[in-house]
């Protein structure tokens, strides 16, 4: 498929490689979700695959074409291109501009703690009283200020106080570690992904990524216990043996020698994130709260452990079931053939986290262990938020 060029008409005619991602980004800066943006988009990009060139305005018309649905109110606001009545800019503290998004603020507000409809009402309400006003450029510590303060009005002081830590960690002033640990099949990278876009963290790291780094350099023959995954290590440590009347130490042992070797690589991405203050996410069955008494002292970051769980087994096999469909059945089955194996880890897993007070959650339905997450990260970040709001907002 030939790609569309979009010309900007000017005095040198600008052209540009219609991009699906740049649409769908402007749609949700309008007001639409993720999803709808997305579909949308895809629709206009179908619709323009025999064309070879379009300009803004006649690009605008077409997109216009299919927002109906949407509502007048979505529709108005993608009329209005930037720099036209009714936009409005935030300035930075640099003094650079960026055009007043929507969807960045209902999502910062969400991700606080509000719902999406909660959410989406105090943006609504925000972004009107902005355009009531005729304000066409704010400073971004203003426009901090009049969330935080009509958050305190309207949703009271908690769900300011969760708005306000949010904003200064986004801001940079400590790095976050996040660590995301559990058994295999409980969802851990897809949950991680997710965590890290809501955090803003762009460093993140799977354990089984650091594990098939070290089987590269390390040959089998001279660590065994490194090239067995983590619910069947024992067999490396006990060549030839059985699991027989003792399988729970016999797995817990393996798994321990393996997350030994594993704790190098992890406090390396860990202490390099740290040096660079810069936050890291770090999932995978041997992300575990060990892991933090290894930082060097000299550092004081926000560290998060969770473990997450799936406490029914059918639903575990279930997920395995899934995976092996979506991804690779001889991987998935593998699983399935040791299932007693993972699930005598998970016990395993689950009983440290519960000794150290680690949070565990069960994910039984990705939104809400999402949710879930969040309410534990915002917690935190309550508990460890010193600045006011006058110096948050600077």
């Amino acid at each position: 498929m030939a790609k569309t060029l979009v010309v900007e008409p000017d005095e040198i005619p600008t052209k540009i490689p219609f991009l699906r991602g740049i649409l769908t980004r402007s749609l949700q800066d309008v007001g639409l979700s993720f999803d709808e943006a997305y579909a949308l988009a895809s629709v206009v990009r179908d619709e323009l695959s025999d064309t070879a060139e379009i300009t803004t305005d006649e690009l605008r018309d077409t997109v216009l074409e299919h927002m109906a649905d949407y509502g007048p109110t979505v529709v108005q606001r993608y009329r209005q291109p930037p720099g036209a009545p009714g936009t409005v800019l935030v300035r930075d503290a640099a003094g650079h501009t960026t055009q007043f998004s929507r969807e960045q603020h209902r999502r910062i507000l969400e991700t606080s703690g509000l719902s999406y409809e909660e959410s989406t009402t105090v943006t609504t309400t925000i972004s009107g009283h902005m355009l009531e006003r005729n304000i066409t450029e704010i400073r971004s510590r203003d426009l901090g200020l009049l969330t935080y303060r009509y958050l305190r009005l309207t949703r009271g002081a908690d769900a300011a106080h969760r708005y306000l830590a949010l904003v200064d960690y986004l801001r940079g002033r400590r790095p976050l570690i996040v660590l995301i640990g559990g058994a295999p099949g409980t969802g851990k990278s897809g949950v991680a992904t997710e965590i890290a876009h809501r955090l803003e963290i762009a460093r993140t790291q799977s354990t089984d990524l650091l594990r098939e780094v070290m089987r590269m350099m390390i040959p089998e023959r001279l660590v065994p216990v490194l090239h067995k995954s983590s619910y069947d290590a024992w067999q490396a440590l006990f060549e030839g043996a059985n699991l027989g009347d003792d399988p729970d130490s016999m797995i817990i042992d393996g798994y321990r020698a393996q997350a030994s070797l594993l704790s190098v690589p992890c406090e390396a991405v860990i202490t390099r994130s740290l040096r660079e203050q810069t936050s890291v996410l770090l999932e995978g069955v041997h992300a575990q709260k060990s892991l933090i008494d290894r930082i060097p002292t000299d550092f004081d970051p926000i560290v998060i452990v969770i473990m997450l769980s799936v406490l029914n087994p059918a639903h575990l096999r279930d997920r395995f079931k899934g995976r092996g469909q979506q991804i690779d059945k001889r991987r998935a089955a593998r699983y399935l053939q040791h299932f007693d194996e993972i699930w005598r880890l998970q016990s395993h897993l689950l009983s440290e986290a519960d000794r150290e007070q680690v949070p565990i959650i069960v994910n039984n339905n990705k939104e809400q262990v999402i949710r879930d997450i969040m309410s534990v990260v915002m917690d935190v970040l309550v508990s460890r938020m010193e600045a006011p709001a006058t110096e948050v907002f600077t």
